[in-house]
């Protein structure tokens, strides 16, 4: 037997972190995550963000939850003979919003999980 060591007695293996109340402790954390997380997604959800193309001729708000609220026109921008130019800017438009809420998201979901990438939370 080695020095130290008494017959019949096993040593018991160290919990990473210092047992068991480190995972009652990890378990409040992720509650408390996940509690912040959901109050942030709600006030996402609230926001209206817009985005404009063609120097404002075309306007798009939406809110958080990516549902349009509202699509301005400049009458100018109008040309029946010109359809697929108002389609490229409210196209435009569109993209540009969802790439400002996705980013808005991202930002304040981060302040919170500290950049980890945690699947399924967006």
């Amino acid at each position: 037997m080695g020095k130290g060591m008494r017959a019949g007695k096993k040593s018991k293996p160290k919990m990473p972190g210092g047992g068991g109340g480190s995972m009652q402790q990890q378990i409040a954390q992720a509650q408390a995550m996940q509690r912040q997380l959901a109050m942030i997604q709600s006030e996402l959800e609230e926001k209206e963000f817009t985005a404009t193309a063609g120097g404002g001729a075309v306007s798009v708000t939406a809110n958080g939850k990516k549902e349009l609220t509202a699509l301005n026109f400049d009458k100018d921008v109008v040309d029946p003979d010109d359809v697929e130019m108002l389609q490229d800017l409210v196209m435009a438009a569109v993209n540009e919003l969802m790439r400002q809420i996705d980013e808005a998201s991202e930002t304040e979901m981060s302040k919170v999980t500290g950049g980890l990438n945690i699947p399924g939370l967006m």
